[in-house]
């Protein structure tokens, strides 16, 4: 390029006032509108129609908000909800830090195996998945007639249609959500940290403990932190698994809104479920530092 080129050049930069954006980049930020309008569309708009249905029905009251007050029963369902969330959780972990651990220090062909028999529950429609429950844990059920055969039992054991049977179904859709999380972060835990502490005369059970384990907290969290959530909101498990003493608060939306087409109630309940939905992310986000799993903590 010319020297005068280049000195033109520089004269239009140092003529353009500080702090002011070239017009070829001033414009970056309408790349971002589709997904804004996607996003209102899709998620603002239905979420504020529930908060004007609960409002307004038909004109402005509160007394969707005073019965949820003043009515036990929505405290039951509510209590459920987080019991079942909560136990749900425990197990999951239980059942897929063994399994996310197994994956990370098998051999390439065992990983792949165990990899695909997570898989494989995706692949199937949750109605589906519940129902063959239902077949499994019924009183003529896989289970019941081996037991019985076995001489464990003499009558069949209620496995279905009970707290029991909600938690089997869905500790079966949710575990995969707890063993990704916890393999994305095993899989970046140097190895080579657990054989120094082994080299230096830690047992292996010490060396897991004190290294391996403290290292994949962060799994930890985000695994129980997403099954957690994802538990509060299920529907379908614990509406066919579950009988009238495990009603959650999903079901009871869904009672409301189908068979009684009481619509401002049941938006209060969605209300409702949103906002403990939020209160717990906020919560968890606080205690357990979510920014720094997804990132936004810059560092």
């Amino acid at each position: 390029m010319p020297a005068s080129s280049m000195s033109t050049l520089g004269s239009l930069e140092a003529a353009r006032p500080a702090g002011k954006r070239p017009y070829w980049r001033s414009r970056d930020g309408l790349l971002i509108l589709p997904t804004l309008a996607f996003f209102v569309a899709i998620y603002l708009y239905p979420l504020s129609r529930l908060v004007v249905w609960s409002l307004f029905d038909p004109g402005f009251t509160l007394e969707h908000y005073r019965q949820l007050l003043v009515e036990g029963a929505y405290f039951t369902a509510l209590s459920n909800t987080l019991e079942i969330s909560f136990w749900v959780t425990a197990i999951a972990l239980l059942l897929g830090y063994p399994l996310a651990y197994l994956m990370v220090t098998s051999s390439p062909r065992v990983r792949g195996l165990l990899m695909a028999c997570v898989l494989v529950p995706f692949w199937t429609s949750i109605l589906v998945r519940t129902f063959a429950w239902i077949v499994i844990l019924g009183r003529n059920g896989m289970i019941n007639q081996t037991l019985m055969g076995l001489g464990v039992v003499e009558q069949p054991v209620q496995l279905v249609h009970n707290m029991l049977g909600v938690q089997i179904g869905m500790v079966h859709v949710l575990l995969p959500f707890m063993v990704f999380p916890l393999y994305g972060v095993m899989t970046r835990i140097d190895p080579t940290l657990v054989r120094a502490a082994r080299s230096l005369g830690a047992t292996p059970g010490r060396a897991f403990l004190r290294i391996f384990l403290p290292l994949s907290l962060p799994g930890v969290t985000a695994g129980c932190v997403l099954v957690f959530l994802l538990a509060v909101g299920f529907y379908i498990t614990p509406a066919l698994l579950g009988g009238p003493g495990e009603i959650t608060l999903a079901t009871l939306i869904e009672m409301m809104i189908s068979d009684l087409l009481n619509w401002g109630f049941g938006a209060t309940l969605s209300v409702l479920l949103l906002a403990v939905v939020g209160i717990l992310f906020v919560l968890f986000s606080s205690l357990m530092g979510l920014d720094r799993l997804t990132g936004a903590g810059g560092g």
